[in-house]
């Protein structure tokens, strides 16, 4: 399908009321805003995946409005092949410019390989940008969590450096979720400071604000703030 039957179809859906609030809550993105709905973008997607009209979207980059970078991602999350849809991902990954795609960006079949899975991550989380980082721990926040924790992969998340807001955000959700589900395997992390203070602080807030966490956990936990 011509792209610009895409984008007409997506102009059928806007909302002018929705573009402007979202344009407020993703500033950082370059891209210009039509204003369509989740709901309706992930609903598209599936029409293009069932109508096989995908192709040519996928391979135009990069994409003028932030609702086609939302309506690629969530696509390519419905690509079933595992090789197809890291291709497609390492493809879009550097065209990525804000936290909403970057997130909701979450390949189904991913969980399905998650051994095939890991050495991406490991390339994603040592690529020094800052979507590309985040989509990586993120990845591991998804999979890695819970059964399928090994410590290495929080030493993967405590060991990235930056100054960037979106990344700091990311290892400070990924070490709640993580404290949540592997409570006494990444405490250490929190007990001996590893993270950047700013970020063990945010950790702890996140935390605390979760409901898998006892009370008695959340206690603790609050000693172990920095001041």
């Amino acid at each position: 399908m011509d792209n610009n039957e895409i984008i007409k179809r997506l102009n059928a859906l806007q909302d002018t009321k929705y573009r402007d609030f979202q344009s407020k809550l993703i500033p950082d993105t370059k891209a210009e805003f039509i204003g369509v709905r989740t709901s309706e973008l992930r609903k598209l997607a599936k029409e293009l995946i069932k109508e096989g009209k995908t192709d040519n979207f996928l391979s135009v980059l990069p994409h003028k409005y932030f609702d086609e970078n939302q309506l690629h991602a969530f696509i390519i999350s419905g690509i079933k092949d595992f090789d197809m849809c890291v291709k497609e991902v390492e493809r879009f990954l550097p065209y990525v410019d804000n936290w909403a795609t970057c997130d909701q960006m979450s390949p189904k079949v991913f969980k399905k390989e998650k051994k095939a899975l890991l050495p991406y991550i490991n390339k994603w989380i040592k690529s020094g940008k800052t979507y590309t980082v985040r989509f990586g721990m993120g990845m591991l926040m998804q999979h890695f969590l819970g059964e399928n924790f090994e410590i290495k992969y929080a030493r993967a998340v405590a060991c990235v450096k930056s100054d960037e807001y979106y990344i700091k955000m990311m290892q400070a959700w990924y070490f709640a979720t993580a404290l949540a589900k592997n409570y006494d395997e990444v405490l250490p992390f929190i007990e001996n400071k590893t993270l950047e203070k700013w970020t063990h602080n945010k950790t702890i807030q996140k935390a605390i604000e979760s409901y898998r966490i006892t009370d008695e956990q959340k206690a603790y936990l609050k000693t172990l703030k920095i001041k």
